[in-house]
């Protein structure tokens, strides 16, 4: 029998139902597009709106392949994004979205108890503004009423399946962003104690594959499934998409720039050099380390040189990548810091923006989108650079999510990391992890690199232009100069600007 997973896929821009058959098939695809609210600090969605567009988008799903229900069902969404719910599994307040940095205050309280030193020790992690305990103990700080109310702290993940099945659990790759000890298999219960945040009020840790429930009655019914399906925890989007892009080799790397750019590379080393600036993921149950992660914005670059450049145009994308192939390397002078939210890793600097540096009367928007896409590779050259310091050479970087349909940006990428790109058929690396990971749960695969064979096919390989690569080495150092020259100043004007904008609040349906 031909065994079928729907995949419910939430990133920052929009949410999405795709159904897969074993045999690597996508059956049907459907998507809503979701708010954003943001503000100098602040960067949050409404829980509400995901489950009320979650039930549209599987209908449709449901209609589009012709069939009223399904096997399983499984969750991917963005990480440390932070839910808080009442007993009932209502949100109390908006998620407190990866990007958001309200608990900045929290962050640095928290680093400087003595009982974490223990924790990072312990982890090899770090704690910052994206850290599931700052945003907890945010809450804890500023909305007591609603803390004292919280049944669960949740990743979006947790909270999707919990309304599907009643049951709170969360994987490893999402507990980490707790600080769970992955080897000692608990939370940080000291650490937590001395917070003051209860053990009870986070959920389960259970395996990968593990089955979380089936769908309820209630729900099946809200979400148009004719009979329940069992609910399988995989992982959130940056791991899925790992796995998605067929990734199974010691020094394999995947770049998925979706919304934001995530670069990882998987090894078998166990001894490993340790970074502050990126994340060493142990997997016990695949006996592998995962090295890399998440910047602030990746794709998004690209839809905001779109929204105001392009707007008007037809066809924007292809204009885009036409006019960036005819200005020259290195943007005919100009370069572009990409910092637009701030930047998580590898640099993890809240109060940096973007900039334009170099501008000249003879510079247009075609300059300005080949600066937007060099910058680009520049993000991937950060994560790179951090990842061998760790002891682990990368071979090749595998390319996925809406960013690599640009073959330029692709070879630009190619050009200023010196690696060769394999940019995969299947841009939807997240779906096709997810749904990878629940066909090897269920035996449907014997392993992944079985799975891999299946969903994860290569277009084409882009090789480095070294001649380029020389050029870009030079541009990139200059790149990182105007970040570390100009720190100081982007501190002086968060200041400046911070009682003015402080209150401002903006909402985007495509960020």
């Amino acid at each position: 029998m031909n065994k079928k997973v729907l995949v419910l896929n939430m990133g920052m821009k929009s949410i999405r139902s795709i159904i897969y058959d074993q045999h690597g098939n996508r059956l049907s695809s459907a998507s809503r597009l979701l708010s954003t609210g943001l503000n100098e600090s602040r960067v949050f969605q409404d829980p509400d709106e995901w489950w009320e567009k979650a039930g549209q988008v599987v209908h449709e799903s449901l209609k589009i392949a012709g069939c009223e229900s399904v096997d399983y069902i499984t969750v991917t969404t963005s990480a440390s994004c932070l839910v808080y719910v009442d007993e009932n599994c209502n949100a109390l307040d908006k998620c407190i979205m990866v990007s958001d940095k309200r608990s900045e205050k929290e962050s640095h309280v928290i680093g400087n108890m003595s009982s974490f030193q223990k924790v990072k020790v312990e982890t090899g992690q770090d704690i910052s503004v994206s850290s599931m305990l700052s945003r907890i103990l945010w809450v804890k700080n500023n909305q007591p009423e609603y803390f004292s109310r919280t049944k669960y702290f949740l990743s979006p993940n947790d909270y999707l399946i919990a309304k599907m099945t009643g049951n709170y659990v969360t994987d490893i790759f999402n507990a980490l962003k707790y600080h769970y000890n992955a080897n000692t298999n608990k939370y940080p219960e000291e650490l937590l104690a001395e917070l003051g945040i209860s053990l009870d009020k986070f959920p389960e840790v259970v395996e990968i594959g593990a089955t979380a429930g089936c769908v309820t009655d209630d729900a099946a019914k809200f979400l148009g499934l004719s009979f329940p399906a069992q609910v399988i925890v995989t992982t959130y989007d940056a791991i899925c998409s790992f796995f998605g892009s067929g990734v199974t080799e010691e020094g394999e790397a995947s770049d998925v720039s979706g919304t934001v750019t995530v670069l990882r590379v998987l090894t078998y080393k166990k001894e490993l050099k340790s970074s502050k600036n990126i994340f060493t993921m142990p997997y016990p149950q695949k006996n592998c380390n995962i090295i890399g992660g998440s910047n602030n914005l990746g794709g998004g670059l690209i839809e905001w040189t779109k929204q105001c450049y392009y707007n008007r145009e037809e066809l924007p994308y292809e204009i885009m990548e036409k006019e960036a192939k005819e200005s020259a390397i290195g943007a005919d002078g100009l370069i572009f810091l990409p910092y637009l939210l701030g930047e998580r890793a590898p640099i993890w600097d809240n109060i940096v923006r973007g900039c334009f540096f170099g501008l000249e009367r003879y510079h247009t928007r075609k300059d300005m989108t080949r600066a937007v896409f060099e910058s680009t590779g520049f993000i991937d050259m950060d994560f790179v650079n951090e990842i061998e310091k760790t002891g682990v050479e990368i071979k090749n970087i595998r390319a996925s999510g809406g960013l690599a349909r640009f073959n330029f940006v692709s070879q630009i990428k190619a050009d200023i990391t010196g690696k060769e790109m394999h940019v995969l058929s299947d841009f939807e690396t997240t779906a096709a992890g997810a749904a990878m990971l629940v066909f090897e749960a269920v035996n449907i695969f014997d392993d992944m690199y079985q799975a891999a064979q299946v969903f994860a096919n290569i277009r084409m390989i882009i090789k480095p232009d070294y001649k380029n690569h020389k050029q870009y080495q030079k541009i990139y150092k200059l790149f990182k100069q105007i970040y570390s020259e100009t720190k100081e100043l982007y501190q002086e004007r968060h200041n400046l600007f911070h009682d003015i904008y402080s209150t401002r609040d903006c909402t985007i349906e495509n960020i």
